[in-house]
């Protein structure tokens, strides 16, 4: 959620490890569909392909979201590209068509972008003279502009941080980390689920007669005070969790605990940084450690490399309540990872390996190879090639490769010229016109409802029409309609709430499940042997 995007940390004085690579990518191409109910198998790309006009350029640095349906590629001149879904004017193009080709950012053409991050709807890019900038859907203060008076931005603009050196986004929030003393991570957009940090949901009830649910948005970035005494290095965020890592290698994770994703042997939220217990003493994380966060799901590298994860890792069967070691993948020098909905990419020695569940081709196996995979796998079209960077979406995977020392293995793989003008445009008008009919529809059936009923106190949550089929937090539903309710006993020390608890508890979507069995099964096959023969 992310940033789902990662690089490998130059060392000082590195210049090589700066240098960029050819940008592959393998998933949907359909970005109407992609994430939603309808799955348009005929336009996946299920192996790694480049793109036609980001042959042969320099790309260092990549990003997409667990919940995200759009990418940011960085090139070495620090040009940021984007394409994907722009129902929300997230590519920050000025308009809402959406892009099949990656497409420079004129509107940041004056700044070199180093960094990215991406979320549902929204985009965040950070300079190098450590300023912020955003656009996009900024209906819940994600932008952190400080104000929620715009709920488009359509091209960037500046958020309210300073001394910015990396951002990570979750599906409707955002998290900086700062040079400033004191104010090593700021957040801002929806507290929901305590995935900001500060203690609070921002929940109040709409109407004084009604028990309908809502929460503030925060518009402007603020420093969780938690951490003040702390230089939070490394951030990820999850659809609706958090996870960071200090300078003295531990670990703490916040916001939404179903499915044990924060690490803490149980699936309750958490509305403030909480330490994760298993690494500390002798097993905080090193430096270099590599961390990552999916929709359901985080991960680390800890000691020696070993690669830790916790939270939902398969469709089916028990959870990891807290973090475990993947043996599979024991000895491997991992570089990179990304995590998105339920798959994961990490760049390994000079290999990529992918696994999870995927349903566009995301783990880039081939028409040949299999669709998901349980256990980590080899992309054999990659194989012998060093991986520099690795980005996972909902339904996709970006990976930039080294194009030293591997011949003319690039002209091999297919190149992806996306859609004919024509044809971008056909689709688009495709989608406004659904998206027209539905709200037409939806008026309608409002106006017919409001003449034959009386007013009611129980009141459903309207949505935007976009995220209606879309996946909620790892759960994938048909209408989010019945999120208004909240299930008890969520966030640390949080009191009963009478009489609102139990309409809450009437109108539980099921979040949260219990504790799981304790046999929990780790991944088959031991260290980098097994893996390595795949």
């Amino acid at each position: 959620m992310s940033p789902s995007g990662a690089v490998e940390k130059p060392e000082e004085g590195d210049e090589a490890a700066l240098a960029g690579g050819e940008l592959l990518y393998c998933g949907s191409t359909i970005w109407e569909t992609m994430g939603r109910k309808t799955v348009a198998t005929e336009s996946n790309l299920v192996s790694p392909t480049r793109l036609r006009n980001l042959v042969g350029v320099d790309i260092r640095f990549v990003a997409s979201g667990c919940a995200s349906c759009h990418c940011v590629a960085l090139d070495v001149g620090g040009r940021c590209y984007t394409w994907g879904r722009n129902e929300k004017s997230q590519l920050g193009h000025g308009d809402t068509l959406n892009r099949s080709l990656p497409t420079i950012v004129y509107g940041l053409s004056k700044h070199k972008i180093v960094n990215a991050a991406t979320g549902r709807n929204h985009t965040v890019v950070i300079t190098d003279d450590r300023k912020s900038f955003s656009f996009g859907f900024n209906k819940h203060g994600q932008l952190g502009t400080g104000s929620t008076r715009n709920e488009i931005e359509a091209f960037p603009v500046a958020s309210l941080v300073s001394e910015v050196t990396k951002a990570a986004c979750g599906a409707d929030f955002t998290a900086w980390l700062s040079s400033v003393e004191g104010s090593s991570i700021l957040t801002a957009g929806l507290p929901q689920y305590g995935q900001l940090g500060h203690g609070t949901d921002n929940e109040y009830n709409t109407k004084e007669s009604s028990v309908r649910l809502a929460y503030e948005p925060q518009p402007r970035p603020r420093a969780i005070s938690s951490l003040s005494g702390k230089t939070i290095t490394k951030v990820a965020c999850g659809t609706n969790h958090t996870v960071a890592v200090d300078s003295d290698g531990f670990v703490y994770t916040w916001g939404f605990g179903g499915y044990g994703r924060l690490g803490h042997r149980e699936p309750k939220d958490e509305w403030v940084p909480r330490l994760v217990e298993v690494f500390q003493r002798k097993n905080v994380l090193p430096h270099d450690a590599v961390i990552s966060a999916g929709s359901v799901n985080s991960a680390c590298t800890g000691g020696g490399g070993q690669l830790y994860m916790w939270g939902k890792l398969k469709s089916t069967g028990d959870e990891w309540m807290y973090p475990k070691p993947v043996m599979d993948l024991s000895g491997w020098n991992i570089r990179c990872m990304a995590s998105g909905n339920l798959h994961h990419v990490i760049g390994a020695d000079d290999s990529c390996i992918s696994w999870g569940h995927a349903q566009y081709g995301e783990l880039g196996y081939g028409s040949l190879g299999p669709k998901t995979s349980t256990t980590p796998k080899k992309i054999d079209s990659l194989e012998g090639m060093h991986v520099k960077s690795v980005a996972c979406g909902l339904g996709l995977s970006l990976i930039v490769v080294d194009r030293e020392n591997i011949g003319d293995r690039l002209d091999k793989l297919e190149i992806y010229d996306g859609e004919t003008a024509e044809g971008a445009v056909e689709s688009n008008a495709a989608a406004v016109r659904n998206t027209t009919n539905k709200t037409e529809l939806k008026s309608a059936s409002k106006k017919r409802k409001q003449l034959e009923d009386p007013p009611e106190e129980y009141e459903e949550e309207e949505h935007d029409s976009d995220e209606y089929k879309d996946e909620v937090n790892g759960e994938s539903v048909s209408t989010r309609s019945k999120r208004g309710g909240k299930r008890s006993g969520r966030g640390r020390g949080k009191g009963g709430k009478g009489a609102k608890n139990i309409a809450a508890e009437a109108k539980s979507s099921g979040r949260g499940r219990g504790r799981p069995k304790s046999d929990d099964k780790v991944f088959s096959g031991r260290g980098r042997t097994r893996a390595k023969s795949r």
